[in-house]
């Protein structure tokens, strides 16, 4: 393979990695409101199609022409898209010169070559709809043509306007062919999918073993942890008028509102209601606002040190300069030794704090250690409040039809 095809995959290779980043936690919380679990296989499911639509679309950018050259004089062919269906047969012939034999029709000619990798492009696409998004026939041909489309008109408008011409050819063959390739891939994942189990068979073998699965409640952390910052904020702007201007008490006020006094009244934090979940009790019913108060300055007590360890590393490395940031970054890289001796030379509260911050790393890994472990994954907030997670129904299992329904249709 050329390096001009290997560039587009190299280009999707690194940006996937950010991405994959930014889309987690909206992806985890879509899968877990549809699904009730992310299982690994519909993680590595998700996580695969990213990075092949990252890599067909590149496949019809990449390589860029550089900013320097002038698009509409180098490429005063590719204004004008082709619009008569089948023209590439007419490619076909003249690339074979006239010449009428296997070789030059097919085996060695360039324009059949362009024709297949135009149907290989969207064959993924295709077994993707159909195994992983369960989607139909005419439902994958109709997404493919919109893909198909999408990238067509990339192409024709220059990037959207990034080139004041195109530098592609915009093609009606094309979009004929990527249609045809996503609805050939519809049709091979169907053997793939009588031998591989259902993502939703795995989803609900995991969801049967463990109902409230540790990731779910992650998420849900997550989520609040997002939202947190916005609620002290208000928290601390209703202390300001009403009590006086106090962090402790805009922080007293926030673990009451949003861990006490929200999931008392809805039955969770937003985090939790936003993945399905809710605070029960002992008796499966709403807990007391006293067990909710225990529950939240338990866990307030375990995470704390670990946002204001998150705050200080967040602005220590925005006020360190770039290059500063960087050599030490390459010294721990290089030359562990070296910053070790360093470290050990440092003045005898520097080096308590770092012996403050490891203590804080091994406490945490102690308590999400026992919180893996323990049969039901309870915590200690958990424990000593004797209130744990609930999960509510997801929407697959809310549009699955009952067993009367099922009975009457049948």
């Amino acid at each position: 393979m050329s390096s001009v095809h290997l560039l587009p995959i190299k280009t999707a290779a690194l940006i996937f990695p950010l991405l994959a980043l930014v889309l987690f936690l909206p992806a985890a919380v879509v899968t877990y409101r549809r699904h009730g679990v992310m299982s690994s296989w519909r993680t590595l499911s998700f996580y695969s199609f990213l990075f092949y639509s990252l890599t067909a679309f590149f496949m019809t950018l990449i390589p860029l022409p550089s900013r320097a050259v002038d698009v509409c004089a180098k490429y005063p062919q590719m204004a004008h898209p082709a619009l008569t269906p089948g023209n590439t047969f007419g490619d076909i012939w003249k690339e074979a010169g006239g010449e009428v034999s296997f070789g030059t029709l097919v085996l060695h000619n360039p324009a059949v070559w362009q024709m297949a990798l135009n149907v290989a492009l969207l064959v993924p696409l295709g077994m993707y709809l159909r195994y992983h998004f369960n989607r139909n026939f005419p439902t994958t041909a109709a997404i493919g043509l919109g893909v198909s489309l999408f990238f067509e008109l990339t192409q024709y408008t220059g990037v959207w306007g990034l080139y004041e011409c195109p530098y592609r050819l915009a093609d009606v063959d094309d979009l004929i062919t990527n249609t045809c390739g996503a609805m050939l891939g519809w049709w091979l994942a169907g053997p793939v999918t009588r031998v591989l189990p259902t993502l939703d068979s795995i989803d609900d073998e995991a969801l049967a073993k463990r109902p409230v699965p540790l990731g779910r409640r992650l998420v849900a952390l997550l989520v609040d942890l997002c939202v947190l910052p916005f609620a002290t904020l208000v928290c601390g702007l209703v202390s300001a008028l009403f009590v006086g201007n106090s962090l402790f008490l805009a922080l007293l006020l926030t673990l009451v509102v949003y861990f006490v006094l929200l999931p008392s009244a809805f039955g969770g934090t937003p985090g939790k209601k936003l993945l399905l979940l809710n605070l029960v009790g002992p008796d499966e019913g709403r807990p007391a606002p006293w067990r909710l108060l225990v529950r939240a300055v338990a866990l307030g007590l375990a995470l704390m040190p670990v946002m204001l360890l998150m705050m200080m590393g967040a602005l220590a490395a925005v006020s360190l300069p770039g290059a500063a940031l960087s050599s030490g970054v390459e010294a721990l890289l290089n030359e562990p030794e070296r910053l070790v001796k360093a470290v050990i030379s440092l003045p005898k509260v520097l080096l308590l704090g770092f012996l403050v911050v490891a203590a804080v790393v091994a406490l945490m890994v102690i308590f999400w250690a026992a919180l893996y472990r323990h049969p039901k994954h309870y915590g200690v907030h958990e424990l000593l409040s004797g209130v744990h997670n609930k999960a509510l129904p997801h929407k697959r299992a809310r549009r699955a039809p009952t067993e009367e329904e099922t009975a009457a249709t049948g």
